[in-house]
């Protein structure tokens, strides 16, 4: 069965266009449970709940289990909702999803039936996408993040100013559960006033500009100093370590690669940003805003001449190795190292 885009799924289950085997896996678990309330507002009668909708966690089931959840007919009503989470605890020889992928084959028209795989287990099983209409649930692009945040404040009463919205977002690195439960907390200041950046950075503890994704803009744009004088900053918060910040940091290398390359072509201003964007379609890196990454990485890739792009690379790979064989490497002391070894890189490009 086809595999639609959260866009396009989520848009069609808003019209009441339900299939009836779903299965959502990938990242951002906040975006499956809001797609599961929608469905569940488009197929089950409130006041019929009780009966018509159930919820099971895959490793404890059977296939008889299986075989009553799916097959028992709605009570009063058209369809029931049949909810099985954690779908990532059966391995190929479980037999509750061999039940599962057999009931598919022929599913009941009287019930939708959600297979809702957890983000610790983000890639897609190749079997139940097959019986199923898959969506992949990826961690939201820093611009549609921040339109998610506007409306979610909205809900709670609180309006914020835009550049309150861009840091709280690039604070949380775009995790919705994170923002969602500092929304939460924002929502107990009171007023109608816009909250301001200052105040997001107090709640957080993350003063603007120095959040990990400004210490990786700061490395590219060969802002030597300022990258070294945030990073104890950035490093005391909590759940950010060396190793973390070379793994936003990789992507974001490969990237100025990949606008290196066309650049060499040939490609200048909106053409080379066109095409980066149209590479990054085609092989659909994760957190990331396309569109955005695009245009900075095409903006820079004149300072990046490819030889010096496979320096970097190599030197992140060396600084991730160092971190990880011993515990008594400085953190701080290694990535330095880094921003140095990229600096002198620079020079000789230059």
């Amino acid at each position: 069965m086809p595999r639609q885009s959260f866009n396009d799924f989520y848009k069609a289950i808003r019209k009441g266009e339900i299939p009836r085997a779903i299965y959502l896996f990938g990242e951002e678990d906040v975006l499956k449970d809001e797609a599961l309330k929608e469905i569940e507002s488009q197929v089950v009668d409130p006041g019929l709940r009780d009966f018509n909708y159930d919820q099971r966690s895959a490793g404890q089931l059977d296939p008889d289990a299986v075989e009553s959840l799916c097959h028992t007919l709605p009570m009063m009503a058209d369809r029931r909702l049949v909810v099985i989470r954690e779908v990532e605890a059966w391995n190929k020889r479980a037999r509750a999803k061999t039940a599962v992928l057999h009931y598919l084959e022929k599913p009941a028209p009287e019930t939708v039936v959600v297979l809702i795989q957890g983000s610790a287990e983000p890639d897609e099983d190749a079997e139940l996408a097959r019986a199923t209409v898959s969506v992949e649930v990826a961690r939201l692009p820093a611009s549609r993040a921040e339109k998610w945040l506007v409306t979610r404040a909205a809900e709670r009463g609180l309006t914020l100013e835009p550049a309150a919205i861009a840091h709280l977002v690039r604070a949380v690195d775009g995790n919705l559960a994170a923002a969602r439960t500092e929304l939460d907390k924002l929502a107990g200041l009171g007023g109608e006033a816009a909250i301001t950046v200052e105040q997001v950075s107090a709640l957080l503890g993350v003063r603007h500009g120095e959040t990990p994704a400004d210490w990786c803009d700061a490395v590219l744009a060969d802002e030597t100093g300022h990258a070294a004088a945030m990073l104890p900053h950035v490093l005391d918060r909590a759940g950010v370590s060396g190793v973390g910040l070379l793994i936003q940091l990789g992507p974001q290398l490969l990237g100025l690669g990949l606008a290196r390359a066309h650049f060499d072509r040939g490609l200048r201003g909106g053409a080379l940003a066109g095409a980066v964007f149209q590479g990054l379609l085609r092989a659909r890196p994760g957190r990331l805003d396309y569109r955005a990454s695009a245009e900075r990485w095409s903006r820079l890739a004149d300072r990046w001449p490819l030889p010096r792009v496979r320096a970097a690379l190599a030197g992140a790979l060396a600084a991730d190795r160092r971190l990880k064989s011993t515990t008594l490497a400085d953190e701080r002391g290694v990535l330095v190292d880094l921003i140095m070894q990229l600096a002198h890189r620079a020079r000789e490009a230059a």
